[in-house]
């Protein structure tokens, strides 16, 4: 297996970049630009902008923003939020995206993810999951930045999403985003035990430990951030050294990029 790979994530509304907690209290943190160049600068491996009102208003500010970002970012770009069709895909990847990932539109619609599958290759669908804890072991599918309930549970459409080409999971708990409290494992586990594909753990980091816990426990690819970086409660390359030296296969710059 290749190593894990640490992923900042940035959420953006219209122009910033923000964060919130459970997906929701928003607060504008900067310029996305600025904090993807330093993000970039320190080592990540890849970068992930999600638009997170995007679905909920019917469009997507990201184009230009991501435009601007593979000009001097040279890593892999997965964009998503109020992505609808094939025809968004491509503009997006067009503007300089690597993978999209897609969550409402693909719960109301699956089919959409087997037509960007074919289109563009099952490495650029990427499927985009906001889950609940509903009872213990059971987690829901929610869209709309976890406003909106699906009646789905995660780890039976995240195989059927599988079946039907999506290449990689960005698994977001929405219970753990942004309290720092660490990644939801349980969560986490149950999905990467059913899945084939590649698992990106979202929603929780606040310290090397969560991502140990998610690593080791959970068997994710792919860790996250957002809060811990944001903030610079810690720093990429700090966090990247104190993992391998707790004996986590953490991919190397060179791999890849």
């Amino acid at each position: 297996m290749a190593g894990v790979r640490l992923i900042p994530r940035l959420d953006i509304k219209g122009p910033n970049l923000i964060k919130g907690i459970h997906l929701e209290g928003l607060r504008v943190v900067g310029d996305p630009q600025e904090f993807a160049r330093r993000y970039y600068e320190q080592g990540a491996d890849e970068l992930i902008y999600i638009d997170i009102v995007a679905s909920l208003y019917g469009r997507n500010s990201l184009r230009d923003i991501v435009s601007r970002t593979a000009q001097d970012v040279f890593i892999p770009l997965t964009v998503g939020g109020g992505v609808r069709s094939v025809d968004d895909v491509r503009e997006l990847l067009r503007a300089g995206a690597d993978k999209v990932a897609i969550n409402t539109a693909a719960v109301n619609r699956p089919e959409l993810i087997t037509e960007v599958s074919r289109t563009f290759g099952s490495q650029c669908m990427v499927l985009s999951v906001e889950a609940k804890r509903v009872s213990p072991g059971h987690w829901e599918v929610f869209t709309d930045n976890g406003r909106e309930r699906t009646g789905r549970d995660v780890v039976q459409w995240v195989q059927r999403a599988v079946e039907l080409g999506a290449g990689e999971i960005l698994l977001t708990s929405v219970d753990q985003e942004g309290t720092r409290k660490g990644f939801d494992v349980e969560l986490v586990k149950a999905v990467t035990a059913v899945c084939p594909i590649p698992v990106i753990a979202s929603g929780g980091m606040g310290n090397v430990d969560h991502a140990l816990d998610v690593c080791e426990k959970g068997q994710a690819d792919a860790v996250a951030m957002a809060d811990i970086l944001h903030y610079r409660r810690m720093e990429l390359p700090d966090i990247r050294q104190q993992l391998q030296d707790r004996g986590v296969s953490v991919r190397h710059l060179e791999e890849g990029q």
